[in-house]
């Protein structure tokens, strides 16, 4: 019997499964900046490296202004450099574009959260960059999850179980009465079936195609299906 259910935050209820890399490819392309996907990749990546080295993000960031700061990093590792005034251009299109688009899940998300918020007590267990909370609250829905367990504050990353076991502990329930639901299969799945949770993986567009490949028995594609797998348990 599920009693607790611990929620991954992004990609999973900012994106429809979908890998955030993804999300910001598209923004990129809507700003029309001239690069191909593999370099946007690794600018991509080098920004992510440079978010983990220094303390960028701030607590009280919202998503916009993480947008701002995170794009800004990656256009800053572009091949190119375009003059100033192009590359604040790019970074404000690329965040409104971005913000819109997650702004627009959590639209979607909202009313499942609030469904499931009636009948179970929900955690939020994040890779996040320290701001979680503030982007919960101007999304509305931080009063929908009874605590945060998030790695840039506890210091433990996903896929480690341990943030997992976190989660599980604040919820004060048994693992095997928690369900978790996740994008990634490696950082959310494997890891909260280590530890004995039941587990509903979302699954997108993922940032390898290894992962787009797999399979898991206990798969959907859509937010709005948590309630009805729980309720053919």
């Amino acid at each position: 019997m599920i009693k607790g259910i611990i929620f991954d935050y992004g990609g999973t209820l900012d994106s429809r499964g979908v890998h955030w890399s993804e999300i910001l490819w598209d923004g990129f392309r809507h700003a029309a900046v001239p690069i191909d996907k593999d370099t946007f990749r690794s600018v991509y990546v080098e920004a992510e490296r440079a978010l983990a080295r220094e303390r960028i993000i701030l607590p009280q960031d919202n998503f916009h202004d993480l947008l701002v700061k995170k794009v800004t990093l990656e256009v800053g590792f572009l091949p190119q450099q375009p003059d100033s005034e192009t590359c604040d251009k790019w970074v404000m299109q690329i965040a409104d574009f971005c913000d819109s688009a997650a702004r627009a899940c959590i639209d979607e998300a909202r009313p499942i959260l609030e469904e499931l918020h009636e009948q179970f007590p929900l955690m939020l267990v994040s890779n996040f960059y320290g701001n979680i909370d503030e982007v919960l609250r101007e999304y509305g829905i931080r009063h929908l999850f009874k605590g945060i367990i998030e790695s840039s504050v506890v210091g433990i990353r996903k896929p480690n179980p341990t943030l997992f076991r976190l989660g599980v502990d604040a919820l004060e329930m048994d693992p095997q009465d928690v369900l978790v639901v996740g994008d990634s299969l490696r950082k959310d799945i494997e890891p909260a079936e280590h530890l004995g949770c039941q587990v509903l993986w979302l699954k997108g567009k993922g940032w390898t195609a290894e992962e787009d490949n797999q399979t898991h028995p206990h798969t959907i594609t859509k937010i709005s299906q948590v309630p009805e797998w729980i309720s053919n348990l």
